[in-house]
């Protein structure tokens, strides 16, 4: 077995680099079986729901066929692959039909099938090792591997590596295709949310030292014009979330003009007031009162915890501390497009070591899902991890509303530990 400071890695990232990026994660599996002996390999991503895996291939499309990806629901039916990918946690699987599915995914991508009465080894059976696949606390998927027998430390070394190293491939060979964004579709995508998805962040999580935070976009069936946005520079973190009237196009468009505005006003380096009048009145220059979107901006200083607000008739946010659940007692300004010179006060919070804030779109807290206590399951919730959260947080107001949501549920945690 290959030492994991060995060459070996070097070596396969600079296979995949020569190849093209529609073949990357192929190439990458190839490689990796040589390395340690595996009958087959290969990268579930996870898709936009979080609810199902699916086998990234080539030819990754929707809709019925042989060539069809196949989709993994994180179901009981499906509890390592489920427990792997929420615990971020490697789970290791002794199963007596590894072989036969083996053989079914090599005949399928053309390969030679792996001997059924070939000896596991030494004591061995047959095993599949689910590795986590992450990026700063971003969950991608899993690097699922079969193994003629249960890997051993330095096997498990290997593997971590490897699925390191895959997080990065797939981070960087997806600006130039579609396949990851193909295998991330479980659903058909509406143009309305097609503009949507454009105008959120790549990544939905992001862990960085004094902070770990995490958002969902749980869609109505009539897209709405939800968007959240972060971003880091040197000293600060910046987060905004909003909400533009209206649904389907329209409302994708509204939340265009927002985010764009928004991004722009922040790259120059202006402030959060700034920020806000600029997006208010360019709203309102294109909309001429015929639409506009609520919003709440945030700066947080990251050495002392210190948070600037700017709310635009957005919902407030909720704070966690100390057990206790509460609103964050802002003033609400207009929102962005109401008034073509709209000003807006810029407001303080002080984070604590522990805090945990949540931002919500009025989809959270929709007259569906007026049942749902959301401060009591933030507080049930407590230990779970950020984008565990905002899973359960969405999935619940989803539930209530009987899968029929009237407009787009949206949340963003923040758990601050400096």
């Amino acid at each position: 077995m290959p030492d994991i400071r060995s060459s070996w890695l070097p070596a396969l990232l600079r296979t995949v680099e020569g190849a093209e990026p529609v073949a990357a994660v192929r190439v990458f599996a190839e490689q990796l079986a040589d390395q340690v002996q595996a009958s087959h390999v290969s990268f579930l991503i996870a898709d936009f729901s979080g609810r199902l895996l699916i086998r990234l291939t080539q030819s990754t499309r929707q809709g019925p066929g042989e060539d069809a990806a196949e989709q993994l629901a994180l179901s009981d039916e499906q509890l390592p692959y489920r427990t792997a990918i929420t615990s971020q946690q490697t789970q290791v699987v002794a199963e007596a039909d590894v072989v036969a599915e083996a053989e079914g995914e090599a005949r399928r991508e053309g390969r030679s099938t792996p001997d059924p009465d070939a000896d596991p080894g030494p004591g061995g059976s047959r095993v599949r090792v689910l590795v986590p696949v992450s990026s700063r606390g971003e969950a991608m998927g899993l690097l699922e591997v079969v193994l003629p027998q249960a890997p051993d430390a330095g096997v498990h070394d290997v593997l971590d590596a490897a699925a390191h190293a895959l997080a990065l491939v797939v981070t960087a060979e997806r600006r130039h295709t579609d396949l990851y964004e193909w295998g991330q579709r479980s659903w058909p995508v509406s143009l309305a949310a097609e503009i949507q998805r454009r105008l959120l962040p790549d990544a939905f999580t992001c862990q960085a030292g004094a902070f770990t935070l995490a958002a969902w976009l749980e869609p109505a069936g009539s897209v709405g014009g939800d968007t959240f946005d972060y971003s880091l520079d040197t000293d600060r973190l910046y987060l905004s979330m909003t909400d533009a009237m209206g649904h389907e196009t329209d409302a994708a468009l509204l939340a265009t003009l927002a985010v764009g505005s928004l991004r722009n006003s922040r790259r120059a380096g202006a402030g959060l007031a700034r920020m806000a009048s600029a997006a208010s009145a360019v709203i309102e220059e294109h909309r001429r009162g015929l639409g506009f979107v609520t919003g709440v901006l945030m700066s947080i200083d990251l050495g002392s915890g210190e948070v600037e607000v700017v709310n635009a008739g957005h919902p407030l946010p909720l704070l966690q501390r100390a057990g206790q659940v509460e609103a964050v007692p802002l003033l609400a300004d207009f929102p962005f497009g109401v008034l073509p010179e709209a000003g807006y006060r810029v407001q303080h919070l002080q984070l604590q070591a522990g805090d945990r804030l949540v931002l919500l779109t009025d989809g959270m807290l929709e007259r569906n899902a007026a049942s749902l206590d959301l401060p009591a399951l933030i507080t049930e919730c407590a230990g779970l991890h950020p984008r565990q959260l905002m899973q359960v947080l969405t999935a619940a107001v989803d539930e209530v509303a009987g899968g029929q949501l009237a407009d787009d549920a949206t949340a963003l945690c923040l758990d601050w530990h400096p």
